[in-house]
């Protein structure tokens, strides 16, 4: 067990049942379970497909009673099934996509859909209303960053001014993580890391929350009791546990927090110097960092334990623009896709894609910038487009390192993680355009593994550090540093060149 986290009293298995801990993730196309024995086998897996709300342009939503209902079906798959046979679940962790901002009455019931991450822009007025009124340099030292469309903050006195009689209902914030926890305990908490990018509401360097700034921002609303990823949220209660056959009441809850830093926790990026590279819808990056970095280009934030600091950035759109791509093109099976994409080789045969289509978290902020295919000719196929836009999350990726490196931070080991991850073409061409290695580990189920790791950790105080491990790496090759040092070139140089364009088309938008 980790140091400084709290573990809860221990939960033992009946006599001949075997234990184990349930792990769910709450992501922004899909929910996902898993069960895992103490030994970090995995027993079973369980997946909900679900969508998010684009009621505007800018505006990303998501009904957050649909992560509860979620949890209980993918629940009883799992220990209603063969999986669970024989099984009693000791501990569960939880995770989710955030920061967002789902705000809740004093009893827990939602009072409008929850506000997605970054990838919700509608706060542009709010955020230049906050950096004027707070000041960008004092938000950056207390907050660790400053406020962008990633910030839960600016969200929150969204609500407060363009829908004030939802927000005279509003009594308390949850995010995806802590309003299971909520509905599974009870108790209302939120980890630290979740907690530190809902700037500016939170003090980075105190590990507190700001309260002048909190009154300010979000009047009226009762901000949870703050506490680390693995520390227990509470025991589940005797309501949850009726909605929950397998679940017995008592079961240990860890808080939990966003699904980027449990995945990291899953791929083992424990030490200063490891980076773990989430391949999703969005594209994730968490460095651990021996120091706070703060800075204007990336989200400095407390990691999930003590004394734990993490440098993160994340794009808009990566696994998001296949996906488009092959619903736009018929496409069936994602292998057809990755066979193409292979074919078209470094470079996709002379095409080059801004990958803005959901304008840009770090390191550009920039809501209003778009996606972007250049060099486009009738001689172009689908796989020329899937491996440009394979290639253009990998420029991307390359954009965050050095950003990164900018703020100080040391990248040594870099652990690939999520679906993207499930076969070697995206993460060599991430390879090829960065020159880093990576190591891809034996499981790549995602956020949900690195949950049952913690819940395993509290209900259990295991080392759970060898559950996982390598099962290859993927390494660069020398003979297309020059092509993807041109290709990288040119890429920085078209974000600059369209921008404009970009800008009055994004306005357009809007009015339509």
């Amino acid at each position: 067990m980790r140091a400084g986290v709290t573990r809860a009293p221990r939960t033992d298995a009946p006599r001949g049942a075997t234990p184990a801990v349930l792990g769910v993730d709450v992501g922004t196309s899909a929910s996902k379970a898993i069960l895992v024995t103490l030994d970090g086998t995995v027993l079973a897996t369980a997946v909900r497909e679900h969508t998010v709300d684009r009621p505007r342009p800018g505006h990303v939503e998501m009904d957050g009673g649909i992560w509860w209902d979620e949890l209980v079906s993918m629940a009883a798959e799992l220990l209603t099934g063969p999986a669970g046979d024989g099984v009693e679940v000791t501990g569960i962790g939880l995770s989710g996509m955030g920061p967002c901002v789902l705000l809740a009455g004093a009893d827990g019931t939602p009072v409008r859909p929850a506000i997605l991450y970054g990838v919700d822009t509608r706060s542009g007025m709010q955020i230049d209303r906050l950096r004027a009124e707070l000041g960008d340099d004092a938000i950056l030292e207390r907050c660790g960053c400053v406020l962008t469309a990633q910030a839960a903050g600016p969200k929150i006195a969204w609500v407060a001014e363009e829908e004030p009689e939802v927000y005279a209902r509003a009594r308390r914030l949850f995010m995806t993580a802590s309003h299971l926890a909520f509905r599974l305990t009870g108790q209302y908490v939120l980890d630290h890391a979740s907690a530190s990018q809902a700037a500016p509401l939170y003090d980075l360097r105190s590990g507190r929350w700001d309260e002048e700034w909190a009154a300010r921002v979000a009047p009226g609303i009762e901000l949870p009791e703050l506490r680390w990823a693995g520390e227990a949220a509470g025991t589940v209660t005797a309501q949850a546990a009726a909605a929950l056959p397998g679940i017995a009441a008592g079961t240990p809850v860890i808080t939990g927090t966003i699904d980027a830093w449990a995945e990291a926790r899953g791929a083992g990026t424990e030490h200063p110097g490891d980076m773990m590279l989430m391949y999703g819808t969005t594209t994730f990056l968490v460095a651990r960092t021996a120091e706070l970095l703060p800075g204007r280009e990336l989200w400095a934030t407390a990691g999930t334990a003590p004394g734990g600091w993490t440098l993160s950035g994340g794009m808009a759109a990566s696994g998001a623009i296949t996906g488009w791509l092959r619903e736009l093109t018929g496409g069936d099976d994602y292998g057809d896709l990755v066979g193409e994409a292979a074919a078209s080789g470094p470079g996709a045969r002379g095409l080059l894609m801004l990958p803005y289509v959901a304008g840009e978290r770090s390191p550009l902020h920039d809501p209003d910038a778009r996606g972007v295919i250049a060099g486009l000719t009738l001689s172009h196929t689908r796989g020329d487009l899937y491996r440009a836009a394979l290639e253009a999350a990998a420029l991307g990726v390359r954009h965050h390192l050095e950003a990164m490196a900018a703020a100080g931070a040391r990248i040594d080991r870099v652990v690939a993680v999520g679906g993207g991850a499930r076969t070697d073409l995206w993460p060599q061409i991430v390879s090829d355009v960065t020159g880093l290695p990576q190591r891809i580990p034996r499981c790549t189920i995602g956020a949900c593994y690195g949950g049952a790791m913690l819940a395993a950790e509290l209900a259990h105080g295991i080392d759970t550090g060898p559950w996982q491990g390598t099962d290859h790496e993927v390494r660069p090759d020398p003979a297309l540093r020059e092509t993807y040092d041109e290709l990288y070139g040119l890429y920085r140089d078209l974000y600059p060149a369209t921008r404009d364009v970009a800008h009055a088309l994004a306005r357009r938008q809007r009015e339509a």
